[in-house]
């Protein structure tokens, strides 16, 4: 009995061991579902941001395909909002009336994803993205703005992430993810310099290797 459940010790050690260390390689591919917190502006190319900022959500799914244990290409669709605070709208009255505005996009990112550390826990990813506009209203008088607003927005994507392993092929990841828009949100731009979407976000998600 006492061989048996030494044996049986060392195994779990082993299979212990093999998972904490287990590693994605060259043909993997991995999928992920997750969601977070975002937090939107718009800015200018001067760096001069609105006055107020909108707090929002984002849902997305991802894929990524790995060149090899550190290197990787990763896709997500995102259902992504954003926008502004403290802007301004004007009532049939013409009166003047603080409001928030929030714009839904379908965001694509497409980064390189770096794996470092001696786990390849770690992973650094950039690249740049596109996303189609579904909707853009207020928040005070749910006025929809959406014809005010170019349809497509890009720009660059920089995130830094952790994953850590729950068994042979599934992680839990949690990461800081910052988009940075390079094209005008707005049709016709009233103002000098172009106006960009910027939005910051705290996710957390799954990942599934197939």
């Amino acid at each position: 009995m006492n061989k048996t459940l030494q044996l049986v010790g060392f195994l779990i050690i082993v299979m212990t061991f093999n998972l904490s260390f287990a590693q994605a390689s060259k043909g993997d591919i991995e999928l992920g579902f997750g969601g977070g917190i975002n937090f939107a502006t718009i800015s200018d190319f001067e760096g001069e941001t609105a006055n107020g900022g909108y707090t929002a959500f984002n849902i997305a799914a991802s894929g990524e395909y790995y060149f090899s244990d550190r290197w990787g290409i990763k896709m997500r669709l995102i259902y992504d909002n954003k926008g502004w605070g403290d802007g301004f709208v004007t009532d049939e009255e013409f009166n003047t009336i603080i409001t928030d505005f929030r714009l839904s996009y379908l965001s694509i990112p497409v980064m390189a994803n770096w794996h470092f550390g001696k786990r390849r826990n770690w992973y650094l990813n950039f690249g740049g993205y596109v996303g189609f506009l579904t909707s853009a209203k207020d928040t005070t008088l749910s006025l929809d703005v959406k014809e005010l607003l170019n349809s497509t927005d890009f720009g660059l994507t920089l995130g830094i992430g952790y994953a850590f392993r729950l068994n042979e092929r599934t992680r839990l990841f949690i990461e800081y993810d910052e988009q940075l828009g390079l094209s005008d949100i707005f049709v016709e731009n009233p103002f000098t310099n172009s106006i960009t979407n910027r939005r910051s976000s705290f996710n957390l998600g799954v990942l599934f290797q197939l």
